[in-house]
C-alpha cells in the first residue's frame, strides 16, 4: 500500500468536507493506492455526530464517502480530475457508528470518453459490505484539470513535500 499524499491541503481556502485535513465538521478522509490491484483505499471511522437514525451511520453520508473516494480514484488511477455526472448506490447492510473502522474500495470499471465509472464498495470492521455504488464522472484532460479544477498533476499525490 503506498500512502496518497493530499496536495490540495496546501490551498487557500481549500475546505473540502469528505478530505481536507484542516475541516473539523468534515469526514477527513485520507487514501492508499493498492497498486496491484489498482485501488484506491480508505480507513475511515465513523464518527458519532453523523447518524441519521440512532446509531445507524447517515445514508447521506455513506453516499458522500462514496463519492470521495470515486474522485480519489479518478486523481490517481485516470492521473486526471473531473466531476461526478451520476451516483448509484445501494445500501446493503446498516453501518452501526460506535463498531469500529470502515474500510472504502474503489477502482475504474469503465472509462471511454471522457465519461469513467467507478464502483466503490464500503466494509465494515469484519469485512462485510454494508454499501456499493457506481460514480460516473466527467474527466477533462489534465490540462483542463489543472486549469480548472487545481488539478496538481499525479506526482504530487506522492510527493511528501505539501
Amino acid at each position: 500500500m503506498i500512502p496518497i499524499h493530499n496536495p490540495f491541503n496546501k490551498l487557500n481556502g481549500y475546505h473540502c468536507f469528505g478530505c481536507a485535513s484542516r475541516n473539523d465538521k468534515g469526514l477527513n478522509m485520507t487514501f492508499l493506492l493498492d497498486d496491484i490491484n489498482q485501488e484506491v483505499i480508505c480507513s475511515w471511522h465513523p464518527k458519532e455526530h453523523l447518524q441519521g437514525y440512532f446509531n445507524i451511520l447517515h445514508g447521506g453520508i455513506q453516499a458522500t464517502l462514496i463519492d470521495e473516494i470515486s474522485c480519489w480514484a479518478v486523481y490517481i488511477l485516470l492521473k486526471t480530475a473531473g466531476v461526478t455526472s451520476r451516483i448509484d448506490i445501494r445500501y446493503r447492510k446498516a453501518i452501526l457508528v460506535n463498531e469500529g473502522p470502515l474500510t472504502l474500495r474503489a477502482r475504474v470499471v469503465n472509462f471511454e470518453k471522457k465519461l469513467a465509472t467507478i464502483k466503490a464498495t464500503i466494509y465494515d470492521w469484519k469485512g462485510d459490505i454494508c454499501a456499493e455504488g457506481n460514480a460516473q464522472f466527467f474527466t477533462y484532460s489534465e490540462e483542463m484539470a489543472r486549469a480548472k479544477l487545481h488539478y496538481p498533476g499525479y506526482e504530487a499525490f506522492f510527493s511528501t513535500v505539501n
